[in-house]
């Protein structure tokens, strides 16, 4: 839904439990005229409904509710058309949610204590189309969360990965590697939109939302970063 450009203010959307965090965060926000704060929900199902209701850009989306929580909504908000961007919150580092709310289809994660202006800027970079997690951070949370699925996920990831040319390929482990568009077109000496256009089919074909998934499967199937 958000373009690379805009002539309104981001649409935000706050899925949280604790009605204390969804004031903090629209008190956080309310000083940034680009964003604008259009709808409020407690739980998953409040998230799903607000979604198809108010048309958020992004949506910031608590992971541990009630009822629904923030994963399952995720997933059910993400595989829609024309979704918006989620960003999950949590209050721990090493939350073991994160990564398939991240496999998930979402953009990125934030801690609730992150600061506000590290809170805007993430808001304005999923809405552009980016994610706001980078590979470093991936690799952390890999790191801290036991994966007893690791072997099943690598056959996947590699049987999914062998759908691409050599050059589709090379292009994921950039993007696993967390390099942007123009660093791709330098390292593999293709122009930019030639990058975008791999970068393009290489989503479809690996029925992928966005560049975390790319580095999510690329350290699922152990190829290197």
């Amino acid at each position: 839904m958000a373009g690379l450009t805009r002539d309104r203010p981001i649409r935000l959307a706050i899925v949280d439990d604790d009605p204390l965090v969804r004031a903090g965060l629209r008190i956080l926000l309310g000083g940034s005229p680009d964003i604008e704060v259009v709808a409020e929900g407690g739980d998953g199902a409040d998230a799903v409904s607000l979604a198809d209701a108010h048309w958020p850009d992004v949506i910031l989306m608590d992971i541990r509710m009630p009822k629904v929580d923030g994963l399952t909504a995720t997933q059910r908000i993400r595989c829609r058309p024309s979704a918006p961007q989620v960003i999950v919150l949590t209050t721990f580092h090493a939350d073991e949610y994160v990564l398939e709310a991240l496999r998930g289809g979402a953009s990125g994660f934030l801690l609730k204590d992150t600061p506000s202006r590290d809170i805007i800027e993430a808001i304005r970079t999923v809405a552009s189309g980016a994610a706001t997690l980078s590979p470093a951070v991936i690799r952390q949370l890999i790191d801290h969360i036991a994966d007893p699925a690791a072997g099943p996920r690598r056959s996947q990831a590699r049987a999914s990965l062998a759908q691409l040319t050599d050059r589709e390929r090379e292009v994921a482990v950039a993007l696993g590697r967390g390099m942007s568009n123009a660093e791709i077109s330098a390292e593999l000496g293709m122009s930019v939109p030639t990058v975008k256009g791999h970068v393009s089919r290489l989503l479809t074909k690996l029925e992928l939302n966005n560049r975390v998934q790319v580095a999510l499967l690329i350290h699922d199937a152990e190829l290197p970063w």
